[in-house]
């Protein structure tokens, strides 16, 4: 079994890699950079192709999918229920956003969604000459970990892995057996995170003091994943005050609800949802924002969605907060925010006079948890490190090599390992 680096390799962006036994080929995911101007994997013949599988719908792992199936849908993509109804309105974002620099369109998305296979949590299946497997990842719902056999070979493919317990979602699968490779994330492999529930209580502490003094707290967040955590967590806390929750995060609920078997505590999501306000009008929007409470909104970096409406009606009060409760890409509105504390006002930077605080609320894990559960895999397997800047890269493979005497290394683009 060999594997070709296509991205990803000393960066996070444009997740790929191909998976190649005899005659058959897989790609682990096929993502894009979500620049202005996207970037992409190193291209693939199609018909090369026997099955496309995706660990998660984040668009850095599914975002060029899609140039797969123009013109037909000869190739088979493998999914969870819920990666493929999350890629689906993702990618359909994407073609919005990006679509003259993308090289497919809507069209190419309708027949990669008819060429989909479904699969469940540990449902073996068979592409060719490879048998595969997914384990819950604990990233977002339906992410997975996924196991290639192949021959007397082994392949472990961690995708974006999570092995700390959230609000919404179980941690990571960790009995995951012997291995020949592991091609691991490296995200955070130079830190680690807070206690998540020391995370969950600042933030409802903090929700609390700002309508207390009359405020309303915006929380720009990921429409997949962070956003529901964080209602939950508020209503979990017993959170009194109104919670309103907009854009794509409410098509994102309505997903969830349909496959609740991959959220950890169903009931609770319920719960959560139904003392939650579905804001999906302009005066509803307005209305919200003259009462105290709490509003969470896509997109998390304060890039598009219905955060920026939020942010330029409530940016310039005192009495309010912006909460930044996940990773801020630099050159974005929120790491602009976050480490200069200036926002766009009629196209002008204007300092901003609400509070900003961030909140480690991760979807990885840090370095203390991916490290164990990294040397939890038996066998004596070689390690590749990827998605993650070049330092964590690089420095998560020093220390597998120190600590386990693996043989670890972090590629570059268009190298080929053997297995």
């Amino acid at each position: 079994m060999q594997v070709k680096i296509l991205g990803a390799a000393r960066q996070v962006g444009r997740s790929g890699f191909l998976v190649s036994h005899g005659d058959t080929n897989i790609l682990l995911d096929y993502g894009a950079m979500t620049t202005k101007e996207p970037g992409f994997p190193v291209h693939v013949q199609p018909r090369s192709v026997q099955g496309l599988i995706l660990s998660h719908a984040h668009l850095d792992h599914t975002g060029a999918a899609p140039v797969f199936f123009i013109g037909g849908d000869k190739v088979k993509m493998h999914a969870t229920h819920v990666t493929q109804e999350l890629s689906n309105l993702l990618i359909n974002d994407f073609i919005k956003i990006s679509g003259p620099y993308l090289p497919f369109e809507y069209l190419d998305l309708l027949a990669m969604n008819k060429s989909t296979v479904i699969h469940g949590y540990r449902q073996t299946f068979e592409v060719g000459s490879m048998t595969i497997n997914f384990y819950d990842a604990g990233h977002i719902p339906g992410s997975c970990i996924t196991t290639v056999e192949a021959g007397s070979k082994r392949l472990i493919y961690t995708g974006d892995i999570n092995g700390a317990e959230t609000e919404l979602l179980n941690p990571s699968w960790k009995d995951l057996g012997e291995a020949d490779m592991v091609i691991t994330e490296s995200t955070y492999a130079t830190a680690d995170h807070p206690h998540r529930n020391e995370v969950e209580q600042a933030f409802v502490d903090h929700a609390n003091a700002v309508v207390e003094r009359g405020g309303v707290l915006l929380a720009p967040a990921f429409s997949v994943g962070r956003a529901q955590e964080l209602a939950m967590t508020l209503h979990r806390h017993g959170f009194k005050h109104q919670i309103g929750m907009d854009g794509m995060a409410l098509k994102v609920n309505e997903v969830l609800l349909r496959y609740q078997e991959y959220i950890r505590d169903p009931a609770l999501f319920r719960r959560t949802l139904e003392r939650t306000e579905q804001i999906t009008g302009w005066s509803q929007r307005r209305k919200f924002i003259q009462k105290p409470g709490v509003i969470i909104a896509p997109a998390g970096m304060l890039v598009g969605g219905a955060s920026v409406f939020y942010n330029e009606h409530l940016s310039q009060k005192e009495k309010n907060s912006i909460a930044l409760v996940s990773f801020q890409v630099p050159g974005t509105a929120g790491r602009t925010l976050l480490d200069r504390g200036l926002t766009l006002l009629n196209g002008k930077p204007t300092k901003v006079k609400a509070e900003v605080k961030k909140f480690d609320f991760s979807s990885h894990s840090g370095k203390s948890t991916l490290l164990s559960d990294l040397k939890g895999v038996k066998g004596s397997p070689k390690f590749m490190t990827v998605h993650g800047e070049e330092e964590s890269c690089v420095s998560l493979a020093e220390e597998l090599t120190s600590e386990l005497g693996a043989e670890a290394f972090a590629p570059r683009v268009g190298e080929v390992y053997e297995v």
